[in-house]
């Protein structure tokens, strides 16, 4: 079996294609991926953000202050073409034809400078499905200020004293008290994503050398010439499953520190400083929990992808399987990312979304490690069931030689 482990391993590092998905990729093309992919979002936020929006205010002669106040807001400007939105659907009409970018609506039977009888409902018109949803967070903002001045100088007519002002416009204020602590914080933001990243990525490290040891091994005809060495089928197999799966642990661990290193010289800039401190509480054995828990889902989809490349007949064939299975194992590690969705002991027994939910427990600080036993026992077994599947595919002639 070790033979055979060793003489596949030996093909695979000469093989360039494997050295390229299994090390090139991880270490250089990820990083910078994830890195481009941030700086080219954080770009076009900010571009977004300092855009100047085209505005125009219906009925703007009752609100003169706040018209004023919004000229001189850097982030819009006025509309100074000749036409007139003098009504909520004119205002619709020109957001969609591009006229404006955005439009507000005072009512008319809004009066300045008259005692308030009833509320006033303005509008603001604009086109959220363009993601400028900041554009009305500002325009609330302003329109809010403006009602506060507005509200004060309404109080102070009636006799209110301005010291009681707050006092009586919110009689109580609440205050948050977290009782998380900043890696709890962003173990819960974000920790349930770094299984969606490892797990793909163990998969990927797997399917790759799957397919060439076996559709490969099929399509180049070098499978019949291993059946007639001294070795038994259950060695071979076996022997090509520990390549599989050491590739496959390979590109995840290696992804992972050439992640952190990235992070590593990111944070000496400054960028990332506060989750590096998050998760500085992050301790080796949590580390190792994670590599635990991840051992037997690499063992699960090693076998899958080996039972997949040595039922195809060719290299291209054994591709096409591939994409399907990357699906399946994608549904689980979603739905870990569902509100509401946390380690019970009923999820604990749902393949991979049980390890995603305790990678991010752990991440939390809040795992439970009973469940983490669990956890891996359920996984285990599943693993030993498929591999034994896999070795006895391995041993159908009908299967090897389709």
């Amino acid at each position: 079996m070790f033979e055979v482990f060793l003489k596949e391993v030996k093909e695979l590092l000469r093989d360039r294609k494997t050295l390229f998905f299994v090390i090139a990729l991880p270490i250089v093309i990820f990083p910078v991926l994830f890195a481009l992919l941030a700086l080219l979002a954080s770009k076009t936020t900010l571009e977004a953000e300092q855009k100047v929006h085209t505005y125009y205010i219906a009925n703007a002669h009752l609100a003169p202050e706040f018209e004023e106040r919004l000229f001189y807001h850097k982030s819009f400007k006025p509309y100074e073409g000749e036409e007139r939105f003098e009504s909520e659907q004119a205002l619709v009409d020109a957001v969609r034809a591009g006229k404006i970018d955005v439009g507000v609506v005072i009512p008319n039977q809004f009066e300045l400078g008259q005692p308030l009888t009833e509320q006033s409902r303005w509008q603001i018109v604009f086109n959220d499905a363009q993601s400028i949803n900041f554009v009305y967070k500002r325009l609330e903002t302003l329109i809010y200020k403006f009602a506060a001045q507005i509200r004060a100088t309404s109080l102070k007519a009636l006799g209110v004293p301005q010291s009681q002002h707050k006092a009586l416009l919110t009689p109580i204020a609440v205050t948050k008290v977290d009782t998380a602590d900043k890696r709890e914080n962003y173990g819960e933001k974000i920790g349930a994503f770094i299984p969606y990243m490892l797990i793909p990525l163990v998969l990927m490290g797997a399917s790759y050398p799957a397919i060439d040891l076996g559709a490969g091994e099929k399509e180049r005809g070098t499978l019949e010439t291993l059946l007639l060495t001294p070795v038994t089928r259950t060695q071979l197999v076996l022997g090509k499953f520990l390549t599989v799966l050491a590739s496959s642990i390979a590109c995840a661990v290696v992804t992972v520190s050439s992640l952190a290193v990235w992070i590593g010289i990111a944070s000496g800039f400054g960028v990332l400083d506060s989750i590096k401190e998050a998760f500085a509480s992050v301790s080796i054995w949590d580390y190792v929990l994670i590599f635990a828990l991840l051992l037997p889902v690499a063992v699960m989809l090693s076998s899958l992808v080996l039972a997949i490349s040595i039922y195809a007949r060719t290299f291209k064939e054994a591709q096409n399987y591939m994409g399907p299975l990357s699906m399946l194992v994608f549904v689980p590690i979603v739905v870990s990312l569902m509100p509401n969705m946390s380690l019970t002991s009923l999820t604990a027994w749902i393949p991979i979304t049980n390890v995603s939910l305790a990678i991010k427990e752990i991440i939390k600080g809040t795992v439970d490690y009973g469940a983490v036993a669990m956890i891996f026992v359920a996984s285990a077994l599943l693993a030993g069931a498929l591999l034994t599947c896999c070795v006895r595919w391995f041993s159908r002639e009908t299967v090897l030689f389709r």
